[in-house]
């Protein structure tokens, strides 16, 4: 690639990515000129600059260095793979990695566009192959699955070497078979889908059963009727 993401390191610098407790994102201080931020998560923000645009930078806050580290060796073993993002090099706080264009399933939701059945089949194609490495896919969600030119793509693979199964995708699926179509290409508004993120963060795993909560999340839409 043309553009020298090296240059971007000194910008970096100005903004600070700070963690919290209890599994909140991160926050971001500072600014620093054509520097946008793309996303947020609890390790970490993405950036991209207006003059690398080729790249994305993944800066972590002080206490997840070391799942930089991890990250960085989970993207070797998954080099040349279509449904996951390159990685291009790493900096003291970071990793540069290929910047993906599309919208998120969060952002089909809260724009109403419709998501072809394609990136489901995308998503478990990559769950398959993460697995034949010897990974274990975790954490795929709304704002890990990337919808462009009707394909899919993962992003964040930073929970690949942790063990057991979240069961995040298998309830997107269920949901995605079960009531998307009700609302496919719907404007979902956001308040509905932060109270359903909260809802489900706060689930216990032991007693959680899809179709309840499914049942429960119906009335945000469609009040009793459902």
């Amino acid at each position: 690639m043309a553009a020298d993401w090296s240059q971007v390191e000194e910008v970096l610098r100005d903004i600070e990515v700070v963690g919290h407790d209890n599994n909140k994102p991160v926050s971001v201080i500072g600014f620093a000129e054509d520097l946008r931020c793309i996303g947020i998560g609890t390790d970490a923000a993405v950036f991209y600059h207006l003059n690398t645009p080729n790249y994305a930078y993944k800066v972590y806050s002080a206490q997840s260095l070391e799942k930089k580290e991890a990250e960085a060796e989970i993207y070797k073993r998954l080099e040349g793979s279509p449904y996951f993002a390159q990685c291009y090099g790493a900096g003291p706080n970071y990793l540069v990695l290929s910047f993906e264009q599309g919208l998120t399933l969060y952002d089909c939701l809260l724009q109403g566009v419709s998501v072809p059945e394609q990136v489901i089949e995308d998503v478990e194609h990559a769950r398959e192959y993460v697995r034949s490495l010897g990974l274990n896919p975790r954490d795929i969600h709304l704002k890990n699955v990337l919808l462009h030119e009707g394909r899919g793509k993962v992003l964040d693979v930073s929970e690949y070497i942790k063990e057991g199964n979240d069961s995040r995708w298998e309830h997107l699926v269920w949901t995605y078979k079960h009531f998307y179509p009700l609302i496919s290409e719907v404007q979902v508004p956001l308040w509905i889908l932060e109270t359903i993120t909260n809802w489900y963060n706060r689930i216990d795993t032991a007693s959680f059963g899809i179709e309840d909560f499914s049942k429960r999340v119906s009335q945000l839409f469609f009040g009793k009727r459902k």
